[in-house]
């Protein structure tokens, strides 16, 4: 054996060790899924692929108070983009328990049973907050095809630290191949801007350029041509709320007992929400030992 051939003989078991290691630092392919499969799917970061979701949590639009103006904005945008028209992507924004989430989903739901017969419906694909890094992967899925996709991200910030913000942006608005005309994009957050106040006062207080640093934290909510704000719910709303969901599972309760175990109950939680009113009701229906349907406020 020569010296030449004796040298390669040692060096293929570390190749080959190299190679492996190659594979398991690379990101797993993207899985191609069928969009046929459901009309909702969630975004799996672990093998880059859609899981199908054959049952959505979520609450029927006619339950849904004191969010008549953002229902309707939110109606006639996703209906103009599921026809093929322009549409803007959505911040929902505002106080906790007050509806968002449960709005987007139940908006889907009405524009999938409103589809003609024959037509694709709209499809619902939700990716988590800690997966936005990702979203270039997604879009690049769905990009050219002939499923009309509303991306959904519940819960969205930023954090001092968190730069993936910036690969946001472009994906919305600023990337040299845009965001696809098949996607959409609607996000829910308590903050109208998706950054701690902290961080941009920090910012305006300390840099040598306080707007041009303000700015590039703000800038991310202009991405969204439609910004709906959600505000905590007066005694009024609440209680009509709470009766909505009791007429709806038939939890029959006179009026002013409903509503004064109503009061009491959120003034154990501290405030009056869409969320706290689906808590009571669940409350309620436990005690009268009934069963109900899962859904989310």
């Amino acid at each position: 054996m020569t010296d030449s051939t004796s040298t390669a003989a040692m060096l293929i078991p570390v190749l080959d060790r190299i190679a492996s290691a190659l594979e398991r630092l690379a990101p797993p392919a993207t899985v191609k899924t069928d969009l046929d499969a459901a009309d909702a799917f969630v975004w799996q970061s672990s093998n880059r692929s859609l899981m199908p979701v054959v049952r959505v949590s979520r609450v029927d639009i006619g339950l849904l108070e004191g969010v008549d103006l953002a229902r309707d904005q939110l109606i006639a945008n996703t209906r103009r983009f599921a026809a093929g028209l322009p549409a803007n992507n959505a911040l929902l924004w505002g106080a906790r328990g007050m509806g968002k989430s449960s709005l987007v989903k139940a908006v889907h739901a009405r524009i999938v049973a409103d589809t003609p017969a024959g037509e694709k419906p709209l499809k619902l694909i939700e990716i988590h907050r800690e997966d936005i890094a990702q979203l270039p992967d997604l879009l690049a899925v769905l990009r050219g095809g002939p499923h009309r996709a509303l991306l959904f991200c519940d819960d969205l910030s930023f954090d001092h630290d968190d730069t993936d913000y910036k690969s946001l942006k472009a994906v919305l608005d600023g990337g040299i191949e845009g965001r696809p005309d098949e996607v959409l994009f609607y996000a829910t957050s308590n903050r109208r801007h998706l950054m701690p106040r902290d961080m941009i006062d920090n910012e305006r207080s300390t840099a040598i350029n306080p707007s041009e640093a303000v700015e590039e934290k703000v800038s991310l909510s202009d991405r969204f041509g439609l910004w709906l704000g959600f505000h905590a719910c007066d005694q009024k709303t609440y209680l009509a709320m709470v009766r909505g969901y009791a007429r709806a599972y038939q939890l029959e309760m006179a009026d002013e007992a409903l509503d004064r175990e109503a009061i009491v109950w959120a003034q154990t939680r501290g405030g009056r929400s869409g969320r706290v009113a689906w808590q009571y009701i669940q409350d309620l229906a436990g005690r009268m030992g009934r069963r109900l349907e899962t859904k989310s406020a």
